[in-house]
């Protein structure tokens, strides 16, 4: 208290050690991936680099540990006999709580003018040459950028630090013939204009934006990321498609259509219930399962509903997804209609499906039929899937 500086403590440190590794147990690597910076393991010290990656009962019990701490944040974690995912999970419902308590919700009759941001994926056919872009998402998490080289950059830099291997080795290979491996290498003096990936890999930017999209497509196949995993959102002033009548405007009022009648699907409080009309093809139900959600998807060309497994690490997508499948008859038969079954072994995430085709979102009248496929099947697949899911994942849904 009389230095009166403090800074963020992870309970849980950044870098696992054995000692940790042990305490977490088998799953260790997916509680540190999806809780480390989370509200449930950080606190406040100040005597963070005393801390280190000690284990769990040495923060709490050393001089200035938690049990001596002054701050009250910390009298409820130096209660604890050990710090692994039942804790984490106890903490953030009681912040949550306390959270609530504090800093109620306002009430207001204010609805602030709506921007409306031109949204384009990965996997959309669109020419990005001169456009402006405004920010960007990566698999779920958006991301601010000034410009398309640091989008690329930093793109990049995620794909190349869940697998290090790919970049590596087209970074240090010779073949010439190959048309990635132009694009890095070990050396910045190779290419006239290029940023830093890592200590010793140099991508190559002196590409016009579509280029740029193009290079990615092929990286994303490499690294097994799905191309919808990326967003770009672009300014409106620049944006030539802004006007009624463009793809974005004909989505976003059909979901103003059809989400009343998806989330009376589910009744109160269903996986739709916060989700709001968007300018994107698609809108996401979540079942509160990290990284598992529904997906009701709207095209040109059809329309369909998907139980998609998306969750941190491929392998439990994977597991997932044979166990589902294992029981494919009695969730076919609970469903009353057969589902597409796609493992996507090339990619990190899964996904489950039903489709509807002849209808175009182009076509208003053809919205009725949509939106009843979408409430129908979204409701059918949660019903038919949840007790397997809670079954697998040993937790209610």
């Amino acid at each position: 208290m009389d230095k009166g500086e403090y800074s963020i403590e992870h309970i849980m440190p950044q870098h696992l050690t054995p000692a940790w590794i042990s305490e977490l147990g088998e799953d260790y690597e997916e509680i540190h991936n999806i809780w480390l910076h989370r509200l449930s393991n950080l606190t406040l010290t100040a005597y963070n680099s005393k801390y280190s990656n000690s284990p769990f009962l040495d923060k709490r019990d050393m001089p200035h540990g938690f049990k001596d701490s002054g701050l009250r944040i910390n009298q409820w974690i130096a209660q604890k006999e050990r710090w692994g995912i039942d804790e984490l999970e106890e903490r953030g419902q009681y912040l949550r709580n306390r959270v609530t308590e504090i800093w109620t919700f306002p009430v207001s009759d204010y609805q602030p003018p709506e921007k409306q941001m031109d949204m384009v994926s990965l996997d959309e056919d669109v020419a990005l040459t001169g456009r402006i872009l405004s920010k960007y998402s990566f698999q779920g998490a958006e991301q601010p950028a000034a410009s398309w080289v640091d989008m690329y950059q930093q793109v990049i830099s995620s794909l190349h630090a869940q697998n290090k291997a790919v970049l590596t080795k087209l970074a240090v290979s010779q073949d010439t013939a190959a048309d990635l491996t132009l694009h890095f290498s070990t050396s910045e003096d190779t290419f006239s204009s290029c940023r830093q990936i890592d200590t010793n890999i140099f991508v190559w930017t002196g590409t016009d934006t579509q280029y740029k999209i193009n290079i990615l497509r092929k990286l994303f196949t490499l690294f097994g990321v799905e191309e919808s995993e990326l967003v770009f959102y672009l300014r409106d002033e620049e944006n030539p498609e802004a006007a009624t009548g463009s793809r974005h405007e004909i989505r976003k009022r059909y979901w103003e259509y059809a989400l009343p009648g998806i989330r009376a699907a589910f009744g109160n409080n269903g996986p739709f219930s916060n989700v709001n009309p968007v300018t994107n093809n698609y809108v996401s139900g979540f079942i509160g399962i990290p990284g598992v959600c529904i997906n009701c998807v709207s095209n040109f060309d059809g329309v369909r509903v998907e139980f998609y497994l998306g969750m941190p690490a491929k392998e439990r997508n994977k597991a997932a997804f044979d166990y589902l499948f294992d029981r494919k008859e009695e969730i076919e038969a609970d469903m009353g209609a057969a589902l597409e079954w796609s493992r996507l072994d090339e990619y990190k995430a899964s996904k489950i499906y039903c489709s509807l085709a002849d209808v175009d979102i182009s076509r208003e009248t053809d919205w009725p039929r949509m939106a009843q496929f979408h409430a129908e099947r979204s409701a059918a697949i949660f019903a038919a899937f949840k007790k397997y899911l809670e079954q697998y994942f040993n937790t209610a849904i």
